[in-house]
């Protein structure tokens, strides 16, 4: 499943998406042109607010009761509608399959939203760490994973933030076409 994926600031006004635009209650944070995000990392998340959607640092996952991070949530079957739901901002999040014939390092792909430089993973927060929420497979990620993580165009980012369209429409893998993937290594 995700474990790492990457940030980049989203160049349109993201702000103008929200009702209320967009507020910083822990203060404007400093963020970087880019940077990959793995578990246990700060990085910025979007909450709902009274007064508008919240910029907030949060670390990604938070400990299971067994000490395990959760830093994947299966979404089916469930409903969020009393839950703290987040947006995080993305610009590309990696899978990994089985070494090539020979080699011991796994081979690592980028995957990426056609036709939008950033898009948003769908996420929960817990006390103060966030997790990404997943789903089944689509089309662009069945041939590297059994499982994908839940990502919307940034359009639909408001949706799931005040929950405005049903969770059936929010919660599923997109088209086939909608991402696009590269190798990233080896």
């Amino acid at each position: 499943m995700c474990n790492n994926y990457v940030f980049k600031p989203p160049r349109d006004n993201i702000a103008d998406l929200f009702r209320g635009g967009l507020i910083y209650p822990e203060g404007k944070p400093n963020l970087p042109e880019a940077m990959e995000v793995r578990i246990g990392d700060r990085a910025p998340v979007l909450l709902n607010a009274p007064e508008g959607a919240a910029l907030v640092m949060r670390p990604w996952a938070w400990k299971s009761p067994q000490g395990r991070p959760v830093f994947n949530f299966r979404s089916e079957g469930r409903s969020f509608e009393g839950s703290r739901r987040c947006l995080i901002p993305a610009a590309g999040f990696y899978e990994f399959t089985a070494p090539p014939a020979g080699e011991k390092r796994k081979t690592k792909w980028l995957f990426s939203m056609n036709g939008e430089e950033t898009f948003w993973i769908a996420g929960l927060v817990r006390g103060e760490s966030f997790t990404m929420l997943t789903t089944s497979p689509g089309p662009d990620v069945a041939p590297y994973h059994d499982r994908q993580i839940v990502v919307l165009p940034t359009a639909q980012g408001p949706d799931w933030l005040y929950l405005s369209r049903s969770q059936a429409e929010l919660l599923r893998p997109l088209p086939a076409g909608s991402l696009s993937v590269a190798q990233a290594w080896p």
